[in-house]
């Protein structure tokens, strides 16, 4: 085996002569709203100016970024007086704001769209029901579209229009298909003008029934969702085109003859001039992708634009953005070279050129000037630490940097590309605002400085590591150590691991990223251990897909590589080390605790929402990453964590959600059973009705249960 070897990258003590504890019911409760760093509430540009607005309290401050002349919008009570005119109750603080010009923004309350503008003041331009789902508005004739139940409708100017009925349990209109995965998150996307609406229907009758139970009656109720497990049947998706003028109703012919209806249809785009439809079609085993185009009159199949494929797999998250001022170049995202990049593409099929490169993946794509020749976007460095701001000219090709001072850098560029705010943090920096020329950024200005929130709180040294594991990938850690820590005398440690897909916990961001249970933790005395093996993200292709079609192997051996620094530590006690993980994390916690390769390398663990066995999980995200349960046994077997039940030597706590519709309760009911059966000892607890992860007041109770478990079995 290669010696690993470890770099440390940096190191940083925070706040040494404090003198107060972050207590965990602070650090669970205030973590993201009173110990969070401070940000401009509602920061955005005005359409067509160089200014910007943001929120303090209740009104609206406008900067005008040429000069920094500030002006305050008091809106609240002239909304508030014409809305008591109209009968509507007051609203108690302003609402979310998004500016249509220099003039006009929109808001919604419960039920309604309102504008409002300097000019005439208040108008309401719509309503819908108050227990309307799904909203989708289109902002230039407001229209509504949204669902109530299983099926789809449209409000046009206080004009309910029903656009698609369900046929019986189990056909749904509307709504997000495909569980969310390929960056799927809504059913509806109005066409440019707003004329038109697409729309998924999924039918879904064919999918396995799962009950979920209500506890509140007696006897206890089941509600009952789909849930399409690997290997077995999945939903069928089509797409509808609404057209709110005729009141016709169309699907696109997605399903060719002979094709396999239980494809996925992602990343649905318009044409600007409303004309076709864009469809990223993948297949079942997601390792072939069509970019179809569809008339949006007749829906009818036009041609495929480009194609993708991969032996291991195709992941399209970003639908095609159309380039301003053309119906037919567009930008597409794509992993063709081993890295997220932006390609330059027309409807003929041709890739004009491609706009990002190098080892430096697309994090974010942000939108292109009005004039359509430059667009912006988000980059992750090659180290995967990193975050900056970049710009490129579609015709050129010429990429710039707006951001050079290392972190994690977030823009905001205005409509003519000319100015950009810049929303920085790193490690030490809990946030600053940086207002520049996208063509000087070197003279930046800073708009707005968040102060340390956690000033007066003693914490210990955070350490950032670079480990090269066994075959020479680097791999990027975070060390916590003990607040007052002391070389000389030895602590225990505690892992916290997910390093499953689209996760990165370890990032040059306030506090790189840790959460302030972990900070916690170290006050209690522990050494917080993260790192981010392969399979996790920002880090290419190569490095997130090590785990097709054998989900744990390369992620344990890379755990074991930071389970090897740790134990090279003269401070570490080697008999005292502790995992926790939730969801892909679950598995992780429970797969060091029982697989061969960790055998008694850990004290004890604490395993929330686990998959067990990935054929009890769903088939969008298992089948990516290991093909059907048909299709590769052997890889399904070794990653089933009921065969290693009888390698459960340490303590393991297992902590799971009864309502959870992600990671069924199945999973860690149907161990416990094999652990009864074999005679191993294990501590489950259980929360009542909480989904995949447990949020509310409860997640104190869930955190201090944690808290108490490894302090009983690592401190005692």
């Amino acid at each position: 085996m290669k010696k690993s070897i470890f770099l440390l990258l940096h190191v940083f003590p925070l706040f040494l002569f404090a003198q107060n504890n972050i207590s965990m019911s602070d650090a669970i409760l205030k973590g993201r709203t009173a110990l969070a760093p401070a940000n401009l509430r509602q920061l955005q540009w005005i359409p067509g100016t160089a200014q910007f607005t943001h929120v303090v309290g209740n009104k609206l401050m406008r900067m005008n970024a040429s000069n920094e002349l500030v002006d305050t919008l008091d809106w609240l009570p002239s909304i508030n007086e014409k809305m008591a005119a109209m009968g509507a109750p007051a609203l108690e603080t302003l609402p979310a704001l998004t500016w249509l010009d220099a003039n006009t923004a929109w808001f919604r309350t419960d039920k309604e769209l309102y504008t409002f503008s300097t000019t005439i003041g208040l108008v309401r331009k719509n309503w819908y029901p108050a227990g309307a789902e799904n909203l989708d508005i289109e902002t230039k004739g407001f229209k509504a579209a949204y669902t109530l139940g299983n099926d789809l409708w449209v409000n046009i100017g206080g004009k309910e229009l029903g656009v698609a009925t369900s046929e019986g349990d189990g056909v749904v209109y509307g709504k997000s298909v495909h569980r969310d995965e390929f960056g799927i998150s809504k059913g509806t996307y109005w066409s440019p003008s707003g004329r038109s609406l697409a729309f998924y229907r999924m039918d879904e009758r064919m999918v396995t029934k799962y009950p979920i139970y209500t506890l509140d009656s007696m006897p206890a109720q089941v509600h009952e969702i789909r849930y399409p497990f690997a290997g077995a049947k999945s939903h069928q998706v089509t797409v509808g085109i609404y057209d709110t003028q005729t009141g016709q109703r169309i699907y696109l012919q997605t399903l060719p003859k002979g094709g396999d209806p239980e494809q996925f249809l992602t990343n649905i785009a318009w044409t600007p001039d409303d004309k076709f439809i864009l469809i990223a079609v993948v297949n079942r085993a997601q390792n072939h992708l069509w970019l179809n185009q569809y008339d949006a009159t007749t829906g009818a199949f036009v041609k495929t634009i480009l194609e993708e494929t991969s032996d291991k797999w195709v992941e399209p998250e970003k639908p095609a953005v159309f380039v301003p001022g053309s119906t037919d170049q567009f930008l597409w995202q794509s992993e063709r070279d081993g890295y997220n990049h932006l390609y330059l593409c027309d409807l003929s099929g041709k890739v004009i050129r491609q706009v990002s490169t190098g080892i430096i993946p697309v994090i974010n794509f942000y939108g292109f000037d009005v004039r359509g020749k430059n667009c912006f976007y988000q980059v992750a460095d090659a180290s995967g630490l990193n975050r900056y701001v970049m710009a490129a000219n579609l015709k050129s090709g010429l990429q710039t940097r707006l951001s050079d001072e290392i972190g994690t850098h977030n823009g905001l560029v205005n409509s003519s590309g000319d100015w950009v705010l810049d929303v920085f943090s790193n490690a030490t920096t809990p946030r600053v605002v940086y207002l520049s020329q996208s063509a000087e950024t070197a003279k930046r200005r800073i708009v707005f400085s968040a102060q340390n929130p956690l000033e007066g709180y003693r914490l210990g040294a955070t350490k950032i590591l670079t480990l090269t594991a066994p075959g020479g990938t680097m791999l990027n850690a975070r060390m916590i150590l003990p607040t007052n820590f002391d070389s000389t005398t030895t602590y225990p440690a505690l892992v916290y691991v997910y390093n499953g897909p689209h996760v990165q916990l370890v990032t040059n961001t306030w506090l790189y990223g840790a959460e302030l249970w972990m900070h916690h933790m170290a006050e209690e005395g522990y050494v917080v251990f993260v790192l981010d093996g392969r399979g996790s993200s920002n880090r290419g292709f190569a490095f997130e897909s090590a785990i097709h079609r054998h989900a744990g192997d390369a992620e344990i051996a890379d755990q074991l590589t930071g389970i090897q620094f740790l134990k090279a530590q003269k401070y570490i006690n080697s008999d005292r080390i502790g995992v926790f993980g939730w969801s892909y994390g679950g598995f992780m916690a429970t797969s060091l605790l029982t697989r061969p390769e960790a055998k008694g390398v850990f004290r004890c663990g604490v395993a929330g929402g686990p998959v067990i066995d990935w054929s009890m999980y769903e088939i969008m995200y298992t089948e990516r990453y290991m093909d059907t349960p048909q299709e590769n046994p052997e890889g399904y077997a070794s990653s089933s964590l009921f065969n290693y039940v009888d390698n459960l030597s340490g303590r393991l706590l297992m902590i799971h959600g009864s309502s959870d519709d992600v990671v069924l309760w199945q999973h860690s009911l149907r161990y416990i059973r094999e652990c009864v059966r074999k005679g191993k000892q294990i501590d489950y607890f259980v929360y009542p009705e909480h989904l995949h992860n447990v949020l509310g007041k409860d997640r104190v109770h869930l955190f201090e249960k944690i808290d108490k478990f490894f302090n009983e079995n690592l401190k005692g």
